[in-house]
């Protein structure tokens, strides 16, 4: 006959505690995803995992995840995902690189002066020196010393509410003439020539057609994703120039045939 013996169940059960923390402890797993050429990393690749986690490669094909040990991971680009992968079989201290069958298309190596960066700095930081006042000013209801607690209505700006309101329009003014100028120095025509090839004066007319918005700057994740949408534009503009002025030059050296 058999005698309980509490410490074989306690065992057990600590044994059963320590493997489940196991499979719920958080493993690294980080690496670069390539092109089909293994040369260069994709951008924008979705990193997944069975129990939802998930992040998104950097403009150099990069990425990082925290998963456990029970977890798959897979990466999906443009609607294809691949195969899963269990974490327990990825090296903990190698990095899990990946190549995809994708060939990405490159875009031309656009070398950014830093003598431009600093006078744009310069620039920007002279333009709000100059109306300091402006920018800082901020009226108060509250001030002077009229109340029997030292803190009273200002009356001031009470009686001077439309000197308010033209001082806080002017810097409205001022900030929206900041934003057209930061655009002025991200969308310049040097860089739009250099991406999309285009040529004056379907350059001059691309620019007034796909300017961004200040806002818009805001949606790109980086550089890249910025030069992708010039350069596509580009190409589309291109296209529909080409068949606008058949008498023209090819704007972009796209060797477009009117009619196809």
């Amino acid at each position: 006959m058999s005698t309980y013996n509490p410490f074989r169940w306690l065992i057990l059960f600590l044994l059963m505690l320590l493997l489940q923390l196991a499979a719920r402890a958080q493993v690294r797993v980080s690496g670069t995803i390539y092109d089909r050429s293994g040369r260069f990393g994709m951008p924008g690749v979705s990193v997944m995992s069975t129990s939802g986690a998930g992040t998104v490669t950097d403009s150099m094909g990069r990425y990082v995840i925290r998963l456990t040990l029970a977890d798959s991971l897979s990466f999906s680009y443009q609607g294809k995902a691949t195969m899963k992968f269990p974490v327990n079989e990825i090296h903990p201290n190698r990095p899990f690189d990946m190549k995809l069958h994708v060939d990405v298309t490159t875009l031309p190596t656009v070398v950014v002066s830093s003598n431009r960066l600093k006078d744009y700095s310069a620039d920007s930081a002279a333009f709000r020196d100059e109306y300091r006042k402006v920018f800082d000013y901020a009226p108060s209801l509250l001030g002077g010393t009229s109340g029997p607690g030292g803190v009273g209505i200002n009356l001031d700006m009470i009686f001077n509410a439309k000197k308010i309101k033209r001082m806080e329009a002017f810097r409205e003014l001022l900030e929206r003439d900041e934003q057209e100028k930061y655009v002025d120095h991200r969308f310049n025509k040097a860089l739009v020539k250099k991406i999309t090839g285009l040529e004056s004066p379907a350059l001059e007319a691309f620019m007034k057609q796909y300017r961004p918005t200040y806002a818009m700057f805001s949606y790109f994740r980086n550089d890249y994703e910025y030069y992708l949408y010039i350069r596509d534009n580009g190409r589309h503009f291109a296209r529909v120039w080409a068949l606008e002025h058949p008498a023209a030059k090819d704007p972009a050296g796209l060797q477009i045939i009117p009619g196809h």
